[in-house]
C-alpha cells in the first residue's frame, strides 16, 4: 500500500517499532472451569522453549475472561517478525489443545444441562414437540 506523505501529516499515527520491531502473538482458548491453569502455564513454558521461532522474552498464561460456561486463557509470545509470530501462534494453540486433550480431557469446553422432571400437576411431556417426535416414531 503506497500513501502520500499529506496522509501522514494530516492524520495522526503511531509508530508501534519505535522502541522493537518484535511482535507478541496471542492464543486464545476456551476451557472448563475445572481445568489447572498452572499446568497449561507450564506447558507453555515447555513448548516456546523449545521452539526457534520464540524470541526468548514474552512468555504468558492469563485468565481474560469467565462466562457461564468456560474461562478464556490467552497465551502471548513473541516472535522477531511476523512470520515467526503467525507460525508460533500455531504452534501453540495445537499442542496447548493436544495437552489438553492428552492429560486433562475433562477441562475442554462443556455444555451442561439441567433436566427436570414433570410433576404430575405440571405439563403433559407428550404435548412438547420433541416428546411428541419420539413418540411418533417408536409408534411406526
Amino acid at each position: 500500500m503506497v500513501l502520500p506523505i499529506s496522509y501522514f501529516l494530516e492524520h495522526p499515527f503511531q509508530n508501534w517499532t519505535r522502541h522493537s520491531g518484535d511482535l507478541l502473538g496471542s492464543v486464545f482458548l476456551y476451557v472448563d472451569y475445572t481445568v489447572p491453569v498452572e499446568e497449561i502455564r507450564k506447558e507453555l513454558r515447555r513448548i516456546v522453549e523449545n521452539n526457534e521461532k520464540w524470541r526468548g522474552q514474552v512468555c504468558v498464561l492469563q485468565v481474560t475472561d469467565a462466562t457461564a460456561n468456560a474461562i478464556q486463557l490467552r497465551a502471548r509470545v513473541d516472535a522477531r517478525d511476523a512470520d515467526a509470530a503467525w507460525d508460533l501462534r500455531c504452534e501453540v494453540r495445537e499442542k496447548l489443545i493436544q495437552f489438553l486433550q492428552e492429560k486433562y480431557p475433562h477441562g475442554l469446553p462443556r455444555v451442561r444441562t439441567e433436566f427436570q422432571e414433570f410433576s404430575a400437576g405440571g405439563l403433559n411431556p407428550s404435548s412438547l414437540p420433541l416428546a411428541r417426535a419420539a413418540s411418533m416414531k417408536r409408534s411406526t
